[in-house]
């Protein structure tokens, strides 16, 4: 049963080239920014200027485990769309490619918003 709802799962995937890798490269990204992540914790300062769009002080800077937050939204987002996506393919197949380039460029933004963040403080 389980074989046959993974194999159903990934149908799509393996038979639109867009879907496929939108999805491979969205992947890699959030495995290179959790890399990235646990490589440089530990010489993070206790609090990050995250929250750039708050005003000036305090109200800014988020504790270092925060800097994970990107990336458990962008996996989350993930995870939804890749499910929608497969729902809707058969149905709106335009529909799931435009949700899975969606998916990357989130996946992208994130990953370019932890490596700024990042490299403001090393």
């Amino acid at each position: 049963m389980m074989q046959l709802f993974m194999k159903e799962l990934f149908k799509y995937f393996k038979a639109d080239k867009i879907v496929k890798w939108s999805t491979l490269i969205a992947l890699t990204l959030v495995f290179l920014e959790i890399v990235y992540i646990l490589f440089s914790y530990f010489s993070l300062p206790p609090f990050l200027p995250i929250f750039n769009q708050l005003p000036w002080g305090e109200e800014r800077l988020g504790a270092r485990l925060e800097i994970f937050f990107p990336v458990v939204i962008t996996i989350s987002f993930f995870i939804f769309n890749f499910f929608l996506l497969n729902q809707l393919y058969e149905k709106m197949p335009l529909a799931s490619r435009m949700l899975s380039i969606t998916t990357l460029l989130i996946t992208i933004l994130s990953f370019i918003f932890t490596l700024q963040t990042l490299h403001l403080i090393l």
